[in-house]
């Protein structure tokens, strides 16, 4: 990149620093000479920008190696971008139990934890139950929560862009609820919120099953089951975040609800929660033909859940993860259906991350919201257009 001249200069010291730091955070440590090199910046511009990234926290100087100082006399000056000036956190709220992943600014994992909760927790307590958590894991790992940048969240429910829950059945007093608000004002920083099913897409992505494809749909299968898609490597939210809402589909044709589907007796499954239904396919394990039946109703309409967004989207692979992916036989009935209907059938893999897909990609939310803050010098100039 050439060196930048004329305009707002806060803009071009903005631009500047985004470069140094993407050159820093591409190799352990760097010269001047290096940095001088790699960004195509004057060497007065470069020693500018390090000062005010030391003065700011985020570089330091590290300190020669003895070998090197011996073969050179005095050494040239090295630079580092700090990971540890700031902290990350990913956050999973579900039915059962609240969840958090800590990271520096490189994201290496610093902490974690898990706290449970019952389903009738009303939305106060399981935030609550959370606050304690979080509070619990950053004292644990020595980080004050001011040192947070950013924190990702992955909730139930179809959530609006400053992070609204707009709909969801699966936790009460959670529809409506302004949790992005809720939790900024704990947190003091930015809070991005998400469905869980697209931050499980999220992580297969980057730690995951998917790390080697753009075009994925990742199907969290549990009592209604959700997907989340990446398109070209971008989340697909949809116009009101409502993609990938597959669990609604069985409303269209007026069949059968859940609690019907997963019934042993004819009469409807009550109550439904997973430690119910995880005896049904216990049941069916051990031969029970009512509860083989069950299962086989469920494993088929998740198959057809799955097969229609995977018509409209034709994605290259499809991961399943979620409480139920562990069902006997799900992957091969999901391959055969994929391949009946769809002209070009998708590969098929099994959820890698497991229980910790909502909250790792949650984490992945936070790092990339500071990462386009410090690092992202075409967001930086198209935002000045």
């Amino acid at each position: 990149m050439g060196r930048l001249t004329g305009g707002d200069p806060s803009l071009l010291r903005r631009i500047n620093s985004a470069v140094v730091l993407q050159a820093l955070r591409a190799i352990d440590s760097a010269t001047l000479t290096d940095l001088v090199r790699d960004t195509g910046l004057s060497r007065p511009t470069v020693e500018g920008v390090i000062e005010g990234l030391t003065e700011s926290g985020l570089v330091v100087e590290t300190p020669a190696e003895e070998g090197e100082a011996r073969r050179q006399g005095r050494p040239a000056r090295r630079f580092r971008f700090r990971t540890e000036a700031g902290h990350l956190c990913g956050i999973e709220i579900g039915p059962h139990r609240v969840s958090a992943l800590l990271s520096d600014l490189g994201g290496r994992l610093l902490g974690s934890m898990s706290r449970e909760v019952t389903v009738e927790a009303t939305a106060d307590e399981r935030l609550g139950r959370l606050r304690e958590g979080v509070a619990d894991m950053l004292k644990r790992a020595g980080v004050a929560r001011s040192s947070l940048r950013a924190v990702g969240v992955g909730s139930p429910g179809i959530v609006d862009a400053d992070g609204t829950v707009r709909l969801s059945t699966a936790l009460p007093g959670w529809t409506g609820l302004p949790l992005g608000e809720r939790l900024r004002r704990s947190f003091r920083c930015p809070v991005l919120v998400e469905n869980d099913a697209n931050t499980a897409a999220v992580a297969e992505h980057w730690q995951g099953a998917a790390t080697h494809s753009n075009d994925v749909v990742f199907v969290l299968a549990g009592l209604s089951p959700g997907a989340g898609a990446l398109i070209g490597g971008r989340l697909h939210r949809g116009f009101g975040g409502a993609a990938g809402e597959i669990g609604a589909l069985h409303l269209l044709g007026g069949e059968a609800t859940p609690e019907e589907v997963l019934s042993t007796t004819g009469e409807p499954l009550h109550p439904l929660d997973e430690e119910q239904v995880a005896r049904v396919f216990a049941l069916a394990r051990a031969g029970d033909p009512g509860a083989r039946a069950a299962e086989a109703r469920f494993t088929r309409r998740l198959v057809h859940d799955v097969t229609a967004l995977v018509l409209a989207l034709d994605p290259e692979l499809v991961v399943v993860g979620g409480w139920a992916a562990g069902l006997d036989g799900l992957l091969d009935p999901l391959r055969t259906e994929l391949a009946r209907y769809c002209l070009r059938p998708p590969l098929v893999d099994q959820s890698i991350l497991g229980e910790a897909a909502i909250a790792t990609g949650a984490l992945r939310l936070a790092l990339d919201h500071v990462e386009e803050e410090l690092f992202a010098v075409e967001s930086t100039v198209t935002a000045r257009r």
